[in-house]
């Protein structure tokens, strides 16, 4: 097995928490890095690590004792400016991604891991940039796709992501909810056994039988219905103010949520720094740390590995599963 790393904007948190990651041991399992060497050996000096950063010319050449990087050439040390908004690190750090997702397409690789990423300096590049999740998705051809966050407190799906909540509730149709319950569910039930699924509604108390909006009652139950006669142990729509205490005390494995905040906003609460950003869906296996470059603390030895560490074991049992 072999999981790649993307390094992540050059100018965050990303390499510190890459490389106090390898220093610990907490990754164990066969990796390679797709980013740059020199940004990798500059931040193991300006952090006193004293990592063994290691380049390679493919992800054949990988040794054990090492940090080995697949040098994009793209940055050297004189590019870093440290907290700071850039075209090139924004750049930089979507060509890694891009690299990352057609290696494991070439079955180079059985999963990815990214780092994070800057959207306002990878839009300096690419203007109409909206995330990872569509950026991998679309190199992957793949349509029905979602954004799972994972804990060991909660686990979410979102049938929205990265658009506007009027556009969100407009996209609240039988057919993407019975989808999205399918891909959660088959998603879970790889690292859960016979895994039960619940369904957020979208209005207040979930409608209350079409009294609050009519979404609940006329697209989220047909879905639900539909699913639980495809054998799925699926319930919904449950009343969005109550069906994440549910969850967290054990009566569902996880949430299908209607729009982004909807369900990033508890799995933050219970778990900001342990979260991990799963992309299901796709034709490959991606995580990801469920923060963003934390410009004000970069390169300053404080980061929290926990979201990384946890978003590699993530991709290890998934591409396990995959094999």
């Amino acid at each position: 097995m072999l999981i790649a790393i993307t390094m992540g904007d050059a100018n965050g948190v990303g390499p510190e928490i890459l490389l106090k990651s390898f220093a610990n041991g907490s990754i164990k399992e066969s990796f390679i890095v797709i980013g740059d060497y020199s940004v990798l050996s500059f931040a193991s000096e300006f952090l006193n690590y004293n990592i063994p950063v290691r380049k390679v010319d493919s992800t054949e050449d990988v040794k054990d004792g090492y940090l080995n990087v697949l040098d994009m050439e793209i940055l050297d040390r004189d590019d870093i400016d440290i907290g700071k908004v850039s075209k090139k690190a924004g750049y930089a750090s979507i060509m890694y991604v891009e690299k990352a997702t057609r290696l494991a397409l070439e079955e180079k690789l059985n999963a990815i891991v990214t780092l994070p990423i800057n959207k306002e300096a990878v839009r300096l590049t690419f203007p109409d940039f909206t995330g990872h999740t569509e950026f991998i998705a679309n190199l992957c051809g793949d349509k029905d796709y979602s954004m799972m966050l994972a804990s060991e407190k909660l686990i979410v799906t979102h049938l929205t992501t990265h658009i506007p909540l009027r556009s969100a509730i407009d996209m609240v149709k039988e057919e993407n909810v019975y989808k999205l319950i399918l891909l959660t569910y088959r998603t879970v039930e790889r690292f859960i056994r016979n895994p039960k699924i619940a369904v957020a509604g979208l209005n207040p108390h979930a409608g209350e039988h079409s009294s609050f909006g009519r979404e609940d009652e006329e697209e989220i139950k047909p879905a639900v219905d539909r699913a639980r006669r495809d054998g799925i142990d699926v319930e919904g729509p449950v009343p969005p103010d109550t069906v994440f205490w549910k969850a967290y005390n054990g009566s569902y494995n996880a949430v299908v949520c209607m729009y982004h905040d909807q369900g990033h906003i508890p799995v933050k609460l219970l778990d900001f720094e342990g979260g991990v950003n799963i992309t299901i869906g796709l034709k490959i296996v991606r995580t990801s740390v469920d923060h963003g470059t934390a410009y004000d603390i970069a390169y300053k030895g404080v980061a929290s590995t926990r979201s990384f560490e946890n978003a590699f074991r993530f991709a290890v049992k998934l591409a396990t599963k995959n094999n």
